[in-house]
Order: structure tokens, then sequence, then C-alpha cells
């Protein structure tokens, strides 16, 4: 059921506060032109927050060898129309032209200790690729003032309200897209702005994951990424405004569906303005911005139902593109080239033309019928019933896929498993090894098991780990028996601790969330004194709501209060 809220309007300061939020839906009249209204609402509710949607990042020219007067402009099928895979060529001069015009910026924020452990490569000595994908809402620009539509906001604070992992497989043959809500909280790891050397502290408390971008830049999302999923992320591509409107008339229009008459049109003002008859139509231009920056009207209005309608999008664009796989006008390709690496910002290890076209020629060997849409699941936080969590079993099941590089669509060939090797540093004796025994019993269903902590550190002690004991701390939520260890040198004694238990090594995990050796008694384990390892659930989770890349006929389904005859 959607919420609403009823929160006061009125003008907006100069920069803008963590629910100021940026990618509004309703600043545009029914053709998708900007009305430079200044009344964006939140997540389905009439408000003073921002909208916060996105698009599709549109993606950087490519230039060719300078010895070519010209070559194709070919998309990347698989990087869902984020990556021009080719320019012209016209010379060294104009190439380089190319390689100034993109911005650059660090990869990763965050200290050392809260980073991911980097991909590891597969039998065949390949490794899965991760960018994260970073739509920002600021208007640091005339135009992108113009298309963002708040006349208070020039050149203030920007927020990441789009942020999707595009994970791409190791053998390169499927690829999964995670999206996370805008409304998403979560905490933030500490971050230090590589340009004025200010550090913005690890926060305490819960907050908009959309803030990230203002602590330093978009390295600091990719820290906070990193933090939440362990997954290694190796470069990161952030669009603005101007980039999804250049983008969307480049390629001449994306079909989109609904399946109803569309106006997203309130009587207090709120919605994108976007008009639209039932059935499929081209958008492109700034109709296709408000298609993506679309809440009012989708489902129950939420940011959710906007995250879904992204996907569509930008999947009905990456079929688009490689059913029209070329731009053979010099003219057009050269300006297209120009507009696309003027928007783009990536991390300095992508920030090149020949980097970007390398890069696309690898995201084009997927096929749409394997890529994979899903959002991350949530649910709605207990601190703030206007926004969403990760809903903990089931958006770490999905994190934990794209860590271990198995196909969201479940179409992955059978996989040898890699046995986990023992530590090449030695245990501890057994009676000098300390252990904290949690109680991770809880479920989404199940109320945690009294006293399993104190029962299996027990358990502990009798086989001679005298050390062990029992936190007394509130139980969590662990779906699977897991040991943690902070460092290298602790690595040894938590396997000691694993193999006297029985559990597997791969259930013997590096963390920097404890200070030493911490065995979590997940809800695998809520009985008993032997330990017995279930077998692992390697499917997507229901709740992340998966679209499939070939699915062309998609249709975002329309409230009934934002119809028209």
């Amino acid at each position: 059921m959607a919420r609403s809220s009823v929160r006061g309007e009125g003008a907006r300061p100069r920069v803008r506060q963590a629910d100021d939020l940026g990618w509004d839906d309703s600043l545009y009249n029914e053709n998708g032109n900007p009305t430079n209204k200044d009344d964006r609402g939140a997540k389905g509710k009439q408000s003073s927050e921002g909208d916060g949607s996105g698009g599709p990042r549109r993606g950087a020219g490519d230039g060719g060898s300078p010895r070519r007067r010209r070559r194709m402009l070919r998309w990347s099928a698989s990087v869902l129309a984020l990556l021009i895979l080719g320019t012209a060529g016209a010379g060294y001069l104009y190439y380089q032209r190319l390689n100034d015009n993109i911005k650059k910026d660090d990869l990763n924020l965050g200290d050392e200790k809260d980073r991911a452990a980097k991909s590891k490569a597969n039998a065949a000595g390949q490794t899965p690729l991760n960018i994260l994908l970073i739509g920002s809402d600021a208007r640091d620009t005339k135009e992108n003032q113009a298309l963002g539509g708040a006349k208070y906001d020039f050149n203030g604070t920007p927020l990441a309200d789009v942020q999707m992992l595009l994970h791409l497989s190791a053998d390169r043959s499927n690829m999964s897209v995670i999206s996370m809500p805008r409304d998403t909280l979560l905490k933030m790891p500490k971050c230090t702005d590589p340009d004025t050397k200010k550090v913005y502290p690890a926060t305490v408390g819960l907050v908009m994951t959309n803030t990230s971008l203002g602590r330093g830049g978009p390295g600091c999302t990719v820290a906070t990424w990193e933090k939440l999923t362990k997954i290694h992320i190796d470069h990161f591509m952030k669009i603005d405004f101007s980039g999804v409107v250049s983008m969307a008339d480049a390629i001449g229009g994306v079909p989109v569906c609904v399946d109803a008459n569309l106006y997203s049109k309130d009587s207090q003002g709120h919605g994108s303005g976007l008009k639209l008859k039932e059935g499929t139509t081209s958008v492109k231009g700034t109709q296709a911005l408000a298609w993506l920056r679309t809440r009012y009207g989708f489902e129950e209005n939420t940011d959710i139902a906007r995250t879904k309608a992204q996907h569509q999008y930008m999947n009905s664009m990456v079929r688009q593109m490689r059913e029209n796989a070329t731009i053979s006008n010099p003219g057009k390709l050269r300006s297209l080239a120009e507009t696309a690496t003027k928007a783009l910002t990536v991390d300095k290890g992508l920030g090149s033309v020949l980097k970007l076209y390398d890069l696309g020629n690898e995201l084009k060997k997927v096929e749409p019928k394997r890529i994979t849409m899903t959002t991350m699941p949530w649910q709605w936080a207990v601190s703030d019933s206007n926004r969403v969590e990760p809903k903990p079993v089931e958006a770490e099941q999905l994190f934990r896929l794209v860590r271990e590089d198995i196909a969201l669509d479940g179409k992955d060939k059978k996989k040898t498993a890699t046995a986990v090797k023992a530590s090449t540093d030695p245990a501890a004796a057994d009676d000098q090894i300390g252990v904290t025994v949690q109680n991770g019993t809880r479920t989404a269903t199940l109320g945690p098991v009294g006293g399993r902590a104190r029962t299996v550190s027990q358990l502990l002690v009798g086989k001679g780990f005298t050390k062990a004991e029992a936190d007394t701390s509130a139980a969590t939520v662990e779906e699977t028996t897991v040991i943690r260890y902070p460092s290298a040198d602790l690595q040894g004694d938590a396997q000691a601790v694993a193999k006297a238990l029985g559990v597997p090594l791969s259930a013997v995990k590096k963390s920097t969330d404890v200070s030493g050796v911490t065995l979590v008694v997940g809800a695998d384990w809520r009985e008993g004194t032997a330990y017995k390892a279930k077998a692992q659930d390697n499917t997507t989770p229901e709740s992340a709501d998966v679209l499939n890349g070939a699915k062309a006929d998609a249709c975002m389904h329309v409230n009934k209060d934002y119809t028209w005859s």
C-alpha cells in the first residue's frame, strides 16, 4: 500500500538538505518540457522534498585510430546504452579533445578497512567486472538547472538520485544490474574529499543513500556501496540531466509502454506532466527524461515504481541500439561524441575514450536475453515509514550471488566449486583463541532461539576453546552460520574454530565489522550441537523484482488517479 504524508512547502535553500531530492517529476508540462516549478515531492507523498528519479547514464565517445577518417558508432548493447563504443577518428587532436572532455575523479574515497576484497578469477583466469552507474541531480550548468527545474538550487550540493550496480560476469556471458532505491536509509563510511581534504566522518545513524555524492564526490558513493554489499567496484560512471536528454535525442527515441492513458499531474500540481496514450510510445529528449523521473502515475506513486520504469526504459534502449547499431553521418557522430564525453564523469582508471571503447567491447558480448535488471530487496524502514531499508536476508542473498559471480537469470553453466585454501598463518593453541559467539537465529518469520549463543560457546569450551564467550546483546539476523575475523593474522584462528565445529571454510569471512574471531550462529543452526550445512540457495529472491532484458512486452501499470480519456 502506498504511504502518504503532508509536509509544509516553501522556498528551498540554495544548498539542499538530505531530503531535498533532485530528479523531480513535477517540473514538466504535458510535453515533457521543464516548467521551472519548485514544488518537488518525495516518494508518492505530497511534500516539499525533491522527487529523486533518474535516467540512464549516457556514455562517452571513443576516438578511433588517427589514420581513419571515420568509424561507425557502435553502442554497447549491454551497458544499458551508457557507453559509446566508437567515434569519429578525425585525427589525433580531435581524439585528444574528446579525452579532455571526460571529467575524472577518484574511484573510492573510503578508508582501506571499509573496502571490499577484489573479485577472484574463475578457473579460466577471467575476472568479473563491477561498474557503479550514478545519476546526479546537479544544477551545475544553466542547461542542467533548466532541466532540473529548481531555480534556487544552482550549484548546490548534488545528490546521487540514481544508483545502479552493473555486474559483468567473468566469462562475459551475462550481466546483472542491481538498483538501490533512492529512499534507502543506511550507514555511510568515512570519506575524504580528494580536492579539499575535508573528512566526512562515518555516520552514526541512518541517512539517505543519495547524500553520499555530496560527501566528497562519486568515490564516496562507491565506498558506501562496497561497505553495504561487500562487492568490489572496479569503475564508476556518472551522468547528469543534460546527458540523459542528449542521449535520448541521439538515438532517435526509445519505445516505452503504459497499460492505460497516463497524465502525470494531479490537482495540486504534483507529477512530471508526462502525457502518453495507452500502449507503446517512442520517447526522446525532455520527454524521455520526464519518463525516467515520473513517480506520480506509476503503480502506487512510489520511488520503487519509478525504478521499474527506468528498468523498462533502459532494456528497451539496449534493444533499440542493437537493432540500429550504427550511425553513419559524420557530423551527427561527431556531435554525439562531443556531447557524450562532456556529460560523463568516470574514475581515473576509465578516463579515456580508448578505455571506454575497450570496456564497451567487453560489455557488448552479452545478449539482451542474458541481462537481468533487479531492485535491491527492501522493507519499510523502522525509523521512518516514508523510507526503505535493505531487507536483511534477501538483500544479502542478492549481493552474495553477485559477489560469487552467479547469474541472476539462473542460466549459469554448472560451475566447479573452488576449494577454500587453508590459511598460511598457523593458528594459535585452541585454549589461546578468543572467540565471541553471537546469536543470529532470528529470521523474518521466526524469533531468535533463546540462549543459543551461550549453548554454542559452551560447546566450544568443551572442545578446548576455553576463551569462548557468549555475546549477550540482542539477537541479529544471519541466514547461515558464519565466522568472521578482522585481519589476516587471525584467519588461521578462525579456520581452527570452523574445523572444530564442522563449519565449512567457505563460511569463514574477513570483516572489518568485528575486532576478533566472531562466530555468528545463524538460522541454519537453530538447534542441536552438530552443525549440518544445508545446500546453498542460489536463486534470485522474488523480492528483487526481476526484469529480463529481452522482455519487449513490459508495460508500466498506470495508477487509476492519473488516467485520462
